[in-house]
């Protein structure tokens, strides 16, 4: 093989369609923006714009929640753990955090945690340090005779006072409702 016989496999590289250079190239004189008018232009706001009316975005109820810093989580099943264990990348023996699974190879960065999922069969005794895991993947592992410890949360005392209160307050209702059923 040499250099000069390098070359792409048939397909993998696209040529752009050069618009606007003649009509004999079939993108000239209208570039394929039709005809004339307000779509000929650039900085068309069609999508959005309908007359002054007010737009349809704008009419529609806004939905859902996202939240401003969302936590990412290193998920992974219980056939992955196992799978691993066989192979002898993971050690049955040592912890299992997040720290054991990037030394495995399983996990790339720990991110914000480890949630563990119940997909799969564990058949070995892990001990499993994580954030999260499934009522399924909490059951296969002391089915198979391990243990997860899930790692508390920070909770500031101003988030459970405002908890508290929030709990007091559906008391409340469900106490008043109760009361007019009666």
């Amino acid at each position: 093989m040499r250099l000069n016989d390098l070359k792409d496999n048939p397909g993998a590289k696209k040529t752009r369609i050069r618009i606007g250079r003649g009509i004999g190239s079939g993108m000239g004189k209208m570039g394929g923006r039709g005809g004339k008018g307000q779509t000929a232009r650039s900085g068309v706001r069609l999508g959005g714009f309908e007359g002054g009316q007010m737009p349809l975005h704008r009419r529609l109820p806004k939905r859902g929640f996202n939240k401003l810093n969302p936590k990412h989580f290193n998920e992974i099943n219980l056939g992955r753990l196992q799978q691993a264990v066989e192979a002898g990348t993971l050690d049955a023996k040592t912890p299992v955090d997040v720290q054991a699974l990037i030394a495995a190879g399983l996990v790339r960065r720990p991110l914000d945690g480890l949630r563990i999922l119940g997909d799969g069969e564990l058949k070995v005794a892990l001990t499993i340090t994580a954030n999260h895991a499934s009522a399924t993947a909490k059951a296969a592992i002391e089915k198979a005779g391990g243990s997860l410890k899930l790692i508390e949360k920070k909770v500031l005392p101003a988030d459970e006072a405002k908890r508290a209160k929030t709990a007091a307050k559906k008391a409340k209702k469900v106490k008043k409702k109760g009361g007019d059923a009666e």
